[in-house]
C-alpha cells in the first residue's frame, strides 16, 4: 500500500470506531498546516465525528486561541512535548470534542528554535488521558509532514482500540 492508501485505510477505520463509540475528534496542527483533518475528513461521512481543526502555525495561535502557556512556548518553544500536549487539550476543550490530536514540529529545510529538521511531537488528549510522542522524522518538508500525519493516525487508532 501507498502512503497515500494507507492513510484512506486508517481515516476510514478511524471514523467507522467513531461513528461506533459515538465520539468525536478534534485536531491541532502547526507543521501539517491541515494536512491531518484533510487526511481524516477525506471519508464520506466524516462531519458527524470531524469536529474541526486549528491550524495554529504561529506562536500567537498557539497562546491566544489553543491556550497553550507562553511560558511554555518561551522556555521550551513550540516545537516541545509539553506544548504538543497544550495544543492537544485546548482543541479538544475548545471544540468539546472527545480526543484531540495535536502535531507539532520542524518540517524544514532548516533548523529552528535549535531544533532539527524532522524532530516532531504528536499530542493526544481525552477526557482522562494526555500525552505526546516525539519522533525524528527524515526526508523532505512533504514526507516529513505526510510521517507525522500517518504517525498520528496511527497513535489515535491505537487509543481508540483500548
Amino acid at each position: 500500500m501507498t502512503s497515500g492508501q494507507d492513510e484512506k485505510f486508517l481515516g476510514a477505520l478511524i471514523g467507522e470506531k467513531l461513528l461506533v463509540q459515538g465520539r468525536t475528534v478534534a485536531c491541532a496542527e502547526s507543521c501539517t498546516g491541515g494536512l491531518l483533518t484533510s487526511c481524516l475528513t477525506d471519508t464520506p461521512g466524516s462531519s458527524a465525528y470531524v469536529k474541526g481543526a486549528v491550524v495554529s502555525y504561529t506562536n500567537e495561535v498557539k497562546a491566544g486561541v489553543l491556550g497553550v502557556n507562553q511560558e511554555t512556548l518561551d522556555s521550551l518553544g513550540a516545537v516541545s512535548e509539553e506544548t504538543a500536549v497544550e495544543m492537544a487539550e485546548g482543541v479538544r476543550k475548545k471544540l468539546c470534542s472527545d480526543y484531540a490530536l495535536s502535531v507539532t514540529g520542524n518540517a524544514g529545510p532548516g533548523a529552528s528554535e535549535g531544533k532539527p529538521v524532522g524532530l516532531v511531537f504528536i499530542g493526544f488528549a481525552s477526557e482522562t488521558s494526555a500525552f505526546a510522542k516525539k519522533f525524528n522524522f527524515s526526508g523532505t518538508r512533504i514526507e516529513i509532514k505526510k510521517a507525522a500525519v500517518h504517525e498520528a493516525m496511527k497513535l489515535l487508532n491505537e487509543e481508540l482500540e483500548k
